[in-house]
């Protein structure tokens, strides 16, 4: 009963707006594409039927209705206009996005460091140093995340590719097992610290997410304003500090994991490292891989993407043998996310395609005609972070947002917008954590089995309204006075 329940919510919201005519300036076609959306996103709170199947039924709808829903009149109108062609053309350029390919590249190598045991040494290598205590694991975590951070100009691959494949080896030597009451005794925990900890270092760093790279172009061109490195780290580095230090404590106060203390496990690791040995050659040449990968990531975006440098890795596993080809054919949790994150990715680029997003920015200035320069920061500010709730995509949100709110905060008179245009990119990492598809590693520990939707969900809504709060009570004053 509960199923059909949530299966029908989630249609009665995508009816009761279509019951409704567009608002003044938004085309029909926008309106009803907003009013599928809205669905989308009731269906994967509620998840009567996997996140990646509320995608594909999703875009399905959206392609066979792509008449009322996707194109134009003009469109439509055009003699050269395939209405089958282009709606497929939409319906699967999710699929060729390369933060998805990115996503489903972490999955290999989390699968990579399973089948050799080199993620299972590494955690018995820090449960061996820092297992006593569940919080000192969490610090560690983040601590992992930072030393990256700076260099990985992309948060899939520092998290996702990198300390996700991990850190996914340590709840199993607890007795914490995915999608399983056992998961709160410490997988949940851990999984929740490293997704909040890359968001934050996300926003510490320029480097550390490829949209900061993207923004910082968008509002030169914008305004003509040039941020440094040094700059953004200036204005970043106090609230960032701060969220670095305070996460771990606080997942492990909101979210606390059933196991705290441990005497003996820090015991049993260190036996556990004896029974395994040296390291095997499957061993060896992942780590050498991984290093590899790390490089790439690092310094070569000028010459390969993060995407084209992971599936690169994942070939020369196979040649090698360090992966089979089963292992990728039959990892489900890497298939499902891959689905999942690409229909969401097309969906939320519909929203720009169809105008919605564009009217919303316009609507967005007009409401703030006549407020002081400070309340128009702070408004649109809040709106451009909330607002995410909407994208799969944090250079999605980058590319259609960033722009609009940069326009409507140059038509307040008196605004500063050197101290919008920090604020505004400033955000971008942060607000990664409000949704299980906010930034490219989250569906990755979502599907990790050890967040569940609620939990997800709940702890999203708790950490973002968190992280926005602090965003304006530090990080704004504090811009105010080193801009």
């Amino acid at each position: 009963m509960r199923r059909w329940l949530n299966m029908l919510i989630p249609v009665l919201c995508t009816v009761v707006l279509l019951l409704f005519d567009a608002p003044q300036g938004l085309s029909p076609q926008a309106w009803h594409f907003f009013a599928i959306f809205v669905g989308v996103i009731a269906g994967l709170i509620l998840e009567p039927i996997p996140g990646g199947a509320v995608g594909l039924v999703a875009i399905v709808i959206i392609s066979l209705t792509s008449r009322w829903t996707l194109f134009s009149p003009e469109q439509l109108a055009s003699d050269h206009f395939n209405v089958p062609d282009e709606s497929f053309s939409w319906a699967v350029s999710g699929f060729k996005n390369a933060t998805v390919w990115l996503i489903f590249g972490a999955f290999m190598f989390a699968t990579a460091y399973e089948k050799t045991h080199l993620g299972q040494r590494m955690a018995l290598l820090l449960v061996k140093s820092l297992g006593r205590r569940t919080l000192l694991l969490g610090y560690a975590v983040a601590l992992a995340d930072l030393v990256l951070a700076p260099f990985t100009p992309s948060n899939t691959a520092r998290s996702g590719g990198t300390v996700y494949p991990i850190i996914s080896n340590l709840p199993a030597l607890y007795g914490s097992k995915p999608n399983d009451k056992s998961s709160r005794l410490i997988g949940s925990y851990l999984m929740w610290v490293a997704i909040t900890t890359t968001c934050v270092t996300s926003t510490m760093f320029m480097s550390a997410l490829a949209p900061n790279i993207l923004s910082v172009a968008l509002v030169h061109d914008a305004i003509g304003l040039h941020i440094s490195w040094g700059t953004w780290f200036i204005a970043a580095a106090p609230l960032g500090i701060l969220l670095l230090v305070a996460t771990p404590l606080l997942s492990y106060w909101l979210y606390p994991p059933g196991i705290k203390h441990n005497d003996e496990v820090p015991k049993w690791a260190a036996d556990q490292l004896k029974e395994l040995g040296s390291l095997s050659r499957n061993e060896i040449l992942l780590l050498v891989l991984v290093c590899i990968a790390l490089v790439l990531w690092i310094f070569g975006t000028a010459y390969v993407s993060p995407a084209m440098a992971a599936l690169l890795v994942i070939a020369v596993m196979l040649i090698t043998g360090v992966l089979e080809w089963s292992d990728i054919t039959g990892n489900k949790a890497a298939w499902n996310t891959f689905f999942w994150f690409a229909t969401l990715v097309a969906l939320a680029s519909g929203l720009s395609q169809v105008g919605f997003i564009h009217w919303l920015g316009r609507e967005g200035g007009s409401l703030l005609h006549g407020s002081s320069p400070l309340t128009a920061i702070i408004v649109i500010v809040v709106a451009f972070y909330l607002l995410h709730y909407l994208f799969a995509s944090t250079t999605a949100h980058t590319t259609a947002l960033l722009p609009a709110a940069l326009a409507i905060g140059h038509a307040v008179p008196g605004i500063d917008m050197q101290l919008l245009s920090m604020m505004l990119v400033a955000s971008l990492g942060l607000m990664g954590i409000i949704t299980p598809y906010g930034t490219g590693p989250s569906p990755i520990y979502f599907g990790s089995g050890f967040l569940p939707a609620a939990d997800y969900w709940r702890l999203g809504t708790i950490f973002g309204a968190l992280f926005l709060i602090l965003l304006l009570a530090i990080g704004l004053p504090w811009m105010e006075l080193v801009l």
